[in-house]
């Protein structure tokens, strides 16, 4: 036999079961700190790095041989188009894609007869700033404080 109270009881449950749930849509917004307690996911860097420079250094009428030398080993080839090869780089942090570049070149006749794609960082000093301010991001300035302080960061509302 079900209790009298029971038919009662089951829109309040329902009513907090809905209200706990639209809570948790709002834990990013009110704990943004929260997400770092969650499982590490490693940064990850795919593809060709290109920088101006390299692309500076391409010519018109190169062999492929010359263009593999100066750009590296194309990360896309196809043996349906041998005259077109896509270099293209993705930066993953905790998941989510950072950057997206692509460059492709043509070739005529197996010499390179044209290039385009998104803007490069200007040199390797650049891309080598660009990787260590990678690398620092998420490291906050404030790391030596002490483990209680940290946890009350993560309930902090600014």
């Amino acid at each position: 036999m079900s209790h009298p109270q029971f038919p009662r009881l089951v829109p309040a449950l329902a009513v907090v079961a809905v209200a706990a749930l639209a809570g948790c849509a709002s834990v990013r917004e009110y704990l943004p700190s929260f997400d770092s307690l969650a499982v590490y996911k490693i940064d990850i860097n795919q593809g060709n790095y290109l920088s101006q420079d390299m692309v500076d250094r391409l010519k018109p009428g190169m062999s492929k041989q010359q263009v593999k030398l100066v750009l590296g080993t194309p990360l896309i080839t196809s043996a349906f188009r041998d005259n077109r090869w896509d270099y293209v780089y993705e930066f993953s942090r905790q998941g989510k894609v950072r950057e997206h570049r692509k460059f492709t070149v043509w070739f005529a006749d197996d010499k390179l007869a044209r290039w385009e794609g998104d803007k490069m960082p200007e040199s390797v000093v650049e891309l080598n700033r660009s990787a260590g301010d990678k690398s620092l991001q998420g490291v906050s300035k404030d790391d030596n404080r002490s483990l209680l302080d940290r946890i009350k960061g993560v309930f902090k509302r600014d």
